[in-house]
């Protein structure tokens, strides 16, 4: 996936999580990024469980949907705070398409609010074989998994 993706992601999520009161319980999604799941599976279970908004709030030229967490939620990966959730499966009506040309695997993770180093040690010690990319360094790092 392209670093402007990411970028994009990060400034929005970031933006959008500085007004976001954090509630006292947490809703950790670890088990869900162990890279086993499509897009499709990942973002069905959030929308489910009503922890994002069903609308996204952006969606990248290349299809891939960022979802904001819902207000009053408290979605945690690895132990740190989630910032935006983002997804896409080629040919899943569940996405909107973007103005470009769409990926063309399924691809699906967060981002989440932490220095990369610590983030990719928290996943690998849940088993986890997330990509794992700084997106803003020691702020926020991007885990995905792209599914075959």
């Amino acid at each position: 996936m392209k670093m402007s993706v990411f970028r994009t992601l990060s400034v929005l999520a970031f933006l959008g999580g500085l007004a976001a009161p954090v509630p006292s319980h947490a809703h950790a999604i670890d088990p869900q990024l162990d890279c086993k799941s499509s897009a499709h599976g990942f973002i069905a279970s959030l929308l489910d469980d009503q922890s994002i908004d069903p609308k996204p709030m952006r969606i990248e030229a290349n299809s891939v949907n960022a979802f904001r967490p819902v207000h009053g939620g408290n979605l945690t990966a690895f132990g740190f705070h989630v910032y935006a959730v983002f997804g896409y499966e080629q040919g899943d009506p569940m996405f909107k398409q973007g103005s470009g040309e769409p990926m063309t695997t399924s691809t699906y993770g967060v981002v989440v609010s932490g220095a990369a180093e610590s983030v990719e040690a928290f996943a690998r010690q849940a088993g986890s074989d997330a990509g794992i990319r700084e997106i803003v360094p020691l702020l926020l790092t991007a885990v995905f998994c792209n599914w075959h």
